[in-house]
């Protein structure tokens, strides 16, 4: 774990996004990367064949957003932490406003509170428009001292 906390830090300090996606063979997986701009990080998950879930709609599988959305809050209390921690999911809430269609997804994280011990991060999901909402999710993360 500490190994992985030392690499964000060192991937932090250069801003190099794709080697922390690399590092967490899911997000590889589900084709999720990210960068930041003005307003903070945003998360895309690009748009595979593989990731629908309902092809007579088509729709992405509601498992791949939620995981999409899990993974974007994961790697913004990383990227955001100063201190030697990682989050664990203590509970984790999705909301489905719209199906996922065949394209590019994109994700924003709030962090609305982050304690010695616990955090709180909102996510929402969209695809064409940041106002048109595909998914929100709220999340609670305990947040483990490192023993060194």
């Amino acid at each position: 774990m500490r190994e992985f906390v030392a690499f964000i830090r060192q991937a932090r300090a250069r801003r190099d996004y794709r080697a922390v996606v690399e590092m967490v063979p899911y997000a590889g997986l589900l084709g999720m990367d990210f960068d930041e701009d003005e307003q903070g990080l945003l998360f895309r998950l690009a748009y595979r064949e593989q990731n629908i879930g309902n092809s007579q709609v088509p729709a992405l599988h509601g498992g791949v957003i939620a995981a999409f959305m899990e993974h974007s809050a994961i790697l913004q209390l990383m990227w955001n932490l100063e201190s030697t921690v990682l989050p664990k999911v203590v509970d984790f809430t999705i909301d489905y406003l719209r199906p996922g269609r065949p394209r590019d997804t994109f994700a924003r994280c709030q962090v609305l509170r982050q304690g010695q011990r616990v955090a709180n991060v909102t996510v929402e999901a969209w695809q064409d428009d940041p106002a048109r909402l595909i998914a929100v999710a709220r999340t609670h993360f305990l947040l483990s001292r490192d023993e060194a």
